[in-house]
């Protein structure tokens, strides 16, 4: 079966302390590393041997692994506990332990499936509605339960029509869920976004969700929620897509419940392998994701999307960054200048950027006051081009001074949509 690597850190808070021993064989479903503090349990996506245990994972000799086989969790008295058990966290990136969402107590509030799978080229949170939109009402109807919560949302880009179809007919006779549609734009998904969209209120950095009596869940974890409460499974498994330079073609490629900890290098050989000389591996999304290593990237709770990119451009003169808190971050940044073998010659924030306990936080994430002043400061300390990592309407601001001032503009997402032959970040179009 091959050796699956199951990182101990899965989820915001310490790395899991492992409560199995080398040597020790252990079963699908099996919890094999407990939380602590806050954190998350993980459990064995394969029956086999570990191996390894290391300070970041655990090593499993698969001996093998059959998806209705596995260790039910325990059978609990409450919705929340059952989260904790099965070890759910956020499933869109973040990776926040589900159980203590659950624990909020919002009678005249509002639980909100996230299922608007913002990030571009990545489609399976979609294809999972279009194909099982009972698994996500089912889960946000336990999560409403839970929460005491008498309404429910689902967020969706309008865009994808097939997928409200399935919903509208999933949730036809059910009065208290609604689908609130969303435009196709970046980062429309982010959870202030979403609220603002359904509410017309802005949250401020510092707030969470539960400030406008709400708790916001991706979609893929209502998913696993519905899987928990009524085939009591763990979270061992994991939707993911798969694209870009591959020789199956520019399409995405998408898995459904890939065993945790298995190797991206094996998904990418199910597609047929790397087509040629390639970029980077991204693993995520365009917008958030970061250069992966392919002999040691692997399938986590919380993987969104693996990209072979075709090789960056090269520009061997002065460049400028410009950050923003809804796309790369400044070392991402640095790492693109490299690869480009530019120069960086300054650097700015975005003007809508704010440091919130030491993270990155947009103050209106896709509504943007104006980028005029920061691409001038880049100008004047020296930058001939400027590498940005913009949101949709940041970007437009941008271009909409940039090209007058005779600088150049990359997007950090450009070689990633290149490949796929996807419509660069650039001006937004009158639609949007």
């Amino acid at each position: 079966m091959g050796l699956y690597v199951i990182p101990l850190r899965q989820h915001i808070g310490a790395p899991c302390v492992p409560n199995v021993s080398e040597g020790e064989k252990v079963f699908r479903g099996q919890c094999i590393a407990e939380p602590n503090g806050l954190g998350a349990k993980i459990h064995a996506s394969v029956s086999g041997r570990v191996v390894k245990i290391t300070e970041g994972d655990i090593k499993i000799e698969g001996e093998f692994t059959e998806d209705e086989d596995y260790i039910k969790i325990k059978k609990c008295d409450s919705i929340a506990d059952t989260a904790f058990e099965a070890g759910i966290v956020g499933a869109g990136g973040a990776g926040f332990p589900t159980h203590i969402k659950l624990k909020s107590e919002i009678p005249d509030g509002f639980v909100i499936a996230n299922c608007v799978e913002c990030e571009p080229i990545l489609n399976h949170n979609i294809a999972l509605i279009e194909e099982d939109p009972g698994l996500i009402v089912r889960g946000l109807q336990y999560a409403m339960e839970a929460t005491k919560a008498p309404t429910g949302y689902i967020a969706i880009k309008s865009k994808n029509k097939k997928a409200i179809e399935s919903l509208k007919k999933e949730i036809e006779d059910l009065k208290n869920i609604h689908i609130k549609e969303l435009g196709d734009i970046y980062p429309v998904g982010e959870e202030r976004a979403i609220i603002h969209e359904i509410f017309n209120l802005w949250l401020t950095p510092e707030q969470l969700p539960m400030e406008a009596k709400s708790v916001v869940m991706n979609g893929e974890t209502l998913a696993n929620l519905a899987r928990a409460v009524e085939d009591r499974k763990p979270v061992i498994d994991k939707d993911i897509t798969v694209a870009g330079k591959l020789k199956s073609g520019k399409d995405s490629n998408i898995f459904f419940q890939v065993p945790i900890g298995t190797s991206i290098a094996s998904l990418i050989e199910q597609c047929g392998g790397i087509d040629g000389e390639f970029g980077e591996i991204v693993i995520g999304g365009p917008y958030t994701g970061k250069a992966g290593d392919i002999d040691n990237a692997v399938v986590t709770k919380i993987s969104g999307g693996a990209i072979v990119t075709i090789p960056l451009p090269e520009f061997g003169g002065p460049l400028g960054l410009l950050v923003c808190a809804c796309g790369a971050d400044e070392n991402r940044l640095k790492s693109i200048a490299g690869k480009m073998k530019a120069e960086v010659v300054a650097t700015t924030n975005c003007k809508n950027l704010v440091e919130i306990r030491g993270a990155n936080k947009c103050l209106t994430p896709g509504e943007c006051p104006g980028q005029v002043q920061a691409v001038m400061e880049l100008k004047r300390k020296g930058a001939e081009r400027i590498l940005i990592a913009n949101c949709s309407d940041c970007t437009n601001t941008v271009m909409s001074c940039a090209p007058d001032l005779k600088i150049p503009v990359y997007h950090h997402t450009d070689h990633i949509f290149r490949t796929v032959d996807h419509e660069l970040s650039r001006r937004l179009s009158l639609e949007d």
